[in-house]
């Protein structure tokens, strides 16, 4: 029996080098190794050796196949590389030519464009840029920012609350979800930092809202000033140079008192129309102005939270919607074609 093996191996390592072809190396592998192969028949005579042999022949016969096996693989791999080879030398491709002109350019998003346009305005006003997490808790998006448990905004058909158990064992107690604004980030940045604050905090959040002018998740950006005698002068001085380097010269701001849970006085924001340069028109309903953000001093209540004292500091916070500001730079009046990804329509920008 041994002897026989021999014999099929020798066979098998001065014919299976010689094969050419995938097609060939599968029809070898179907002789040596199939259900009716020679390695197969060979098997069916063990039940001749006698007892005490059988060990031994049995491991002869598994060394017999793999080496089979490694020889198939090793001619395989060869085929391989072989038709490769034949491949690259009668290519078509010519490397030498020259390329074809012109060639397509990718473009910045319009609302990435203008966010990271705004965030470079700031930057050279002296703001820092902080990040935080999209799933929030519970803390840092409503309570420490002075919105009380039976605020509107923390029902379920505002806010898009995440699954605890979904956290693991250790989830939170404070209940997480996604943040509907991203002025978290100013809480987290109070509570790491001691005044003087400066910062910026872009980023997406996410709301119950889907309709032209909204959307389930946008793009805002935080903004936070806090320091000795911080005064709305200040928030007027900020926001009027920052629509202006945006927007271009003879856009200005005006403040109309308003209430926000997490600054006192509060002011809803509005600017020059866009549309019509301020003379007054269907959009801005003749008034020249549109409303774009909210903002005002920040709430002696927020600086308890952080562990500010407000006697000693004071501060301002606005938080404006990129997506919107988009939508005013480049005459839109549908939030909604900014997520399309219609090529039509991004390759205008």
């Amino acid at each position: 029996m041994i002897e026989k093996l021999e014999k099929l191996l020798a066979a098998a390592r001065a014919e299976i080098p010689q094969a050419q072809g995938a097609d060939a190396g599968e029809a070898l592998r179907v002789k040596y190794l199939g259900k009716k192969g020679e390695l197969s028949a060979l098997l069916r005579g063990l039940r001749d050796v006698a007892a005490e042999d059988r060990p031994a022949v049995g491991a002869h016969v598994n060394e017999v196949k793999a080496e089979i096996e490694r020889l198939l693989e090793d001619a395989l791999r060869r085929s391989r590389e072989a038709a490769l080879d034949a491949e690259l030398r009668v290519s078509p491709l010519d490397v030498t030519l020259p390329g074809r002109l012109p060639v397509p350019r990718g473009h910045r998003h319009p609302v990435q464009a203008t966010l990271e346009d705004i965030v470079e305005i700031f930057a050279r006003m002296g703001f820092r840029v902080v990040e935080g997490p999209e799933v929030e808790l519970d803390y840092y998006n409503f309570e420490a920012l002075n919105l009380p448990s039976d605020h509107p905004a923390r029902d379920m058909h505002d806010t898009f609350y995440v699954d605890a158990s979904a956290l693991g064992e250790s989830a939170p107690r404070s209940a997480p979800l996604l943040r509907t604004h991203t002025s978290p980030v100013q809480i987290r940045a109070m509570l790491a930092n001691k005044p003087p604050l400066r910062i910026i905090s872009p980023g997406r959040a996410y709301r119950r809202d889907d309709d032209a002018t909204h959307s389930p998740m946008f793009h805002q950006i935080e903004v936070l000033y806090v320091d000795e005698q911080v005064s709305m002068a200040d928030l007027k001085w900020t926001l009027d140079g920052f629509v202006e380097a945006l927007f271009g010269k003879g856009f200005r701001t005006r403040f109309r008192p308003s209430y926000f849970p997490f600054v006192q006085p509060g002011a809803e924001v509005d600017m020059t129309c866009t549309l019509c340069a301020g003379k007054g028109c269907r959009t801005c309903k003749g008034t020249g102005f549109i409303e774009v953000l909210g903002a005002g001093l920040v709430h002696p209540k927020v600086f308890a939270a952080v562990g500010y004292d407000p006697e000693k500091v004071s501060g301002f916070a606005f938080g404006l919607g990129v997506d919107r500001f988009a939508m005013l730079r480049y005459g839109l009046d549908d939030l909604r074609m900014f997520f399309e990804n219609d090529l039509r329509f991004l390759e205008q920008f």
